[in-house]
């Protein structure tokens, strides 16, 4: 990233800093190019509280440690520091809309909506009330001037971490606010540049899974925030015939392409193919039920020009490589996506994606 300019004043930066490596190496990055700053971090929830049900320390991101490890990086770059409560907003929109999807019978992802509405909606706000010209995270994407001179977003150059695929609700009237100074890099890259410069997180482990969810797993937190009659227990049934092949406690306790804990034996690999809420039914079958040729998606948003028929490279998920598609227009945020070749484990609740070549051109939600 070339040195910016802004007269005779230093452009100002708004780093995001979860306490981990990528967001800490972003800020020295930014930092040694020049840039004026300043760190926050989101406090996302009290875990002072006696009710508090989240388990920290495996794992995962926005514990009180990450809070901590933030103020260490930024104390060691001698910035200014700031950590907002985001509590109210992170439960209204992250937490809230987690629950309600699996009482629906979907799989959300609560990245997303972290990304949507406290990273890139919450902060951009912080950036202009401190007077900043930039929002800078530690996401693996990159931005780019596209052919007209617009900036677009495009995968980083570590295919491995890449993070596009969160990004998709991104507003494009904020994408020439925004900087994500380490997609550039590979991670092993990043890790060695923190250990130079001597960052107090260069070795922290990355993070993984959701950050509230604890040691119950998803069933025990959703149970225990829910009170028993919202519950949707109800009966399984086998795909091909309508079989009914015995109860459970909750379609809050099931995904598409779940094998384990289904409470039946079947006498061969048995799946989870589709969740009916309306009814609370859990539907299972064999391995070859699971595969489909097409999905509606819906709330479409679109960071670039679409065309009905256009040819894109759609992920269905976070961990999938893509595959070819053809998108049709239904509505104005609503389209279907015909696949070239069937996929496994459509999941309702899910993301789907769209790029074309390495360029995020926008995404949906599957219904």
């Amino acid at each position: 990233m070339a040195k910016s300019t802004m007269g005779s004043k230093k452009p100002r930066v708004l780093v995001a800093m979860s306490g981990g490596v990528d967001s800490s190496v972003a800020a020295a990055i930014l930092q040694e190019e020049g840039f004026d700053v300043i760190g926050v971090t989101m406090q996302v929830w009290d875990y002072s509280l006696n009710n508090c049900t989240i388990t920290e320390g495996h794992g995962t991101c926005c514990s009180s440690q990450d809070v901590d490890d933030a103020r260490a990086v930024a104390d060691h770059l001698k910035i200014p520091f700031y950590v907002i409560n985001c509590e109210e907003k992170f439960k209204s929109t992250v937490i809230d809309n987690f629950i309600d999807s699996y009482l629906k019978g979907e799989t959300p992802i609560p990245c997303v909506n972290c990304n949507t509405f406290l990273k890139f909606d919450h902060l951009i706000s912080k950036m202009k009330e401190l007077g900043c010209d930039y929002l800078a995270t530690g996401h693996y994407a990159r931005i780019e001037k596209g052919a007209e001179g617009k900036a677009v977003i495009v995968t980083s150059n570590d295919s491995w971490k890449d993070q596009t695929y969160f990004l998709f609700t991104l507003n494009p009237e904020v994408i020439n606010s925004l900087m994500f100074p380490v997609g550039a890099w590979q991670k092993s890259e990043l890790r060695a540049y923190a250990e130079k410069i001597g960052l107090p997180v260069a070795r922290k482990k990355d993070s993984t899974g959701i950050c509230f969810i604890g040691k119950s797993g998803y069933g025990g937190f959703i149970e225990s925030h829910v009170s028993k009659r919202n519950l949707r227990p109800g009966l399984l049934r086998r795909f091909a015939s309508g079989e009914i092949l015995g109860d459970h406690s909750g379609i809050h306790n099931f995904t598409v392409g779940q094998r384990k804990g289904l409470g039946v034996a079947l006498g061969f690999p048995a799946y989870v193919v589709k969740v009916n809420a309306e009814t609370s039914t859990v539907w299972l079958g064999e391995e070859k039920d699971l595969y489909s040729s097409e999905l509606m998606v819906r709330d479409i948003n679109w960071l670039s020009d679409f065309t009905d028929g256009d040819m894109v490279r759609a992920k269905i998920r976070f961990a999938h490589r893509g595959a070819e598609a053809k998108l049709c227009k239904v509505a104005a945020t609503q389209a279907r996506l015909e696949f070239y070749e069937s996929q496994r484990a459509i999941t309702p609740g899910q993301a789907v994606v769209f790029y074309r070549n390495n360029q995020l051109l926008g995404g949906g939600w599957i219904c």
